[in-house]
């Protein structure tokens, strides 16, 4: 059964089990007392963040691998009418429930997502936030890495996420928009890890990147591009 005025934060993990820990201690730190709650969707056939967490409140699924599917996954067991996908490294302002439900008073407005920012400073990962601001300015579609809200209403009607191996955030961006649903991108930010560019190399990853969203742009389908990922 929905539950109105509730957020129920998803957050999709695969092999997350040294991190999911300090997110679900922040998130129960920052956010006492609100209307929230915190399901976490392992798509690893170990299981071993759901093995890690040891938060009795928090709703723990399994589910094959892949993030559209686990996102599904965690949308179809939530209760709040306002569904929020969160990854495991990336921290909400403090503000950020307060933030969605001003967002969402607002009838016209669908879906939303915050500013992308990375934990530490690095003059590659600057570009690379420099050409995300620019490209959320043009399209109005944010990434998953932006900590994604929704009605959860519309995102049924949608049919969730489509389970594709890459991009699967930026499908559901476009297809709200083809609907004329409105999308708010807000001015406060997300700090996200740049640990996967600096795995990869940073300028590396900023041209992997643009590479890929070229090709997507050009019409390749997300699970051919997810080879170059």
């Amino acid at each position: 059964m929905m539950r109105q005025g509730f957020t129920s934060i998803i957050i999709p993990v695969y092999h997350e089990y040294d991190i999911i820990t300090d997110q679900i201690l922040h998130l129960r730190d920052v956010y006492r007392g609100e209307k929230i709650e915190i399901i976490v969707v392992d798509g690893a056939p170990e299981r071993d963040t759901l093995k890690a967490i040891r938060d009795g409140k928090v709703k723990k699924i399994a589910s094959k691998k892949g993030r559209g599917a686990q996102m599904n996954a965690g949308a179809s067991s939530s209760k709040g009418d306002t569904l929020l996908f969160l990854h495991a490294d990336t921290s909400l302002p403090p503000n950020a429930f307060d933030l969605v439900g001003e967002t969402l008073s607002d009838r016209r407005i669908s879906a939303g997502a915050f500013t992308l920012r990375f934990d530490h400073f690095n003059p590659i990962l600057n570009s690379l936030i420099f050409l995300h601001d620019l490209r959320g300015a043009i399209m109005r579609i944010p990434y998953g890495d932006q900590a994604i809200f929704i009605r959860k209403n519309i995102f049924e009607e949608l049919g969730g996420y489509m389970e594709y191996r890459l991009f699967e955030d930026v499908d559901l961006m476009e297809r709200l928009k083809k609907r004329r649903y409105k999308i708010k991108i807000l001015k406060e930010k997300v700090i996200t890890s740049g640990r996967r560019y600096q795995e990869y190399g940073a300028f590396r990853g900023l041209l992997r990147n643009l590479f890929i969203i070229g090709l997507y742009k050009l019409g390749m389908h997300p699970d051919k591009l997810a080879k170059f990922y």
